[in-house]
This record gives C-alpha cells, sequence and structure tokens, in this order.
C-alpha cells in the first residue's frame, strides 16, 4: 500500500510519484494483477486547521487502519482540502469495513463518495 500524506506548503511523497500531479493520474485503476480497484473519498472537517500534533494522530490512526486492510492498494490524505481517498480491491462490504473503522479513530471523518463497478 502506498500512502501519500501532504499538506499544503510540504509534500511527503511515496516512492514513484511525482509532486503536482492530479490525483486521477496517481491513483492506481488496477491492481498489479490487472484487476480493476474500487475507491472512496472521506471528507475530515477542518484538518488540516488543527495542531501539528492533532493532525499527526490522526494520519497514524488512519494508516493504523489500512494497514490492518489487506485490500486497500492506495491512500492519500490531502490536508489542503481536507480528504481522504482510498483505492482497494473490490470485495463485498470492503469500503462500508474501513470507513467504520476510520471513523471509530477519527469521529469527524464522512464518507463523501465512491463508486463500486456493478458485477
Amino acid at each position: 500500500m502506498k500512502l501519500r500524506i501532504y499538506a499544503s506548503t510540504t509534500l511527503t511523497i511515496a516512492p514513484g510519484t511525482q509532486p503536482g500531479l492530479p490525483l486521477w493520474q496517481v491513483a492506481p485503476t488496477r491492481d498489479s494483477a490487472g484487476q480493476r480497484l474500487t475507491d472512496f473519498m472521506m471528507l475530515i472537517p477542518r484538518l488540516r486547521s488543527r495542531p501539528s500534533a492533532e493532525i499527526e494522530r490522526a494520519s497514524r490512526d488512519i494508516q493504523a487502519v489500512l494497514a490492518l486492510h489487506q485490500d486497500v492498494v492506495f491512500a492519500d490524505l490531502n490536508l489542503k482540502l481536507n480528504l481522504l481517498w482510498v483505492s482497494l480491491r473490490p470485495r463485498q462490504g470492503a469500503i462500508s469495513e474501513l470507513v467504520a473503522a476510520i471513523r471509530l479513530r477519527v469521529p469527524e471523518a464522512v464518507l463523501v463518495a465512491h463508486y463500486a463497478e456493478p458485477r
């Protein structure tokens, strides 16, 4: 899993990515076996305006949740927009599980959008 976390003034990049690229060019659409991925987005209101210790805690909590799920392939936490994007291998109920687990650790996180291809 690649996790990118960046703020409006600082940028930490997972290997193989470049700064300034739009998310649609960075987020994978297929896994290493060529299978299509699904994704979802969560809003974390006012995250960027919190003290750095709280941002770090939320970031670590999200990373800990995502690391427990083998289906997660890519995650991007954009502090400028207060958005978390997660791409994962499709599995019935995986998005609901991840969203619930993230909300246990970061209760203010809200599911904004996800899209699943009909089978």
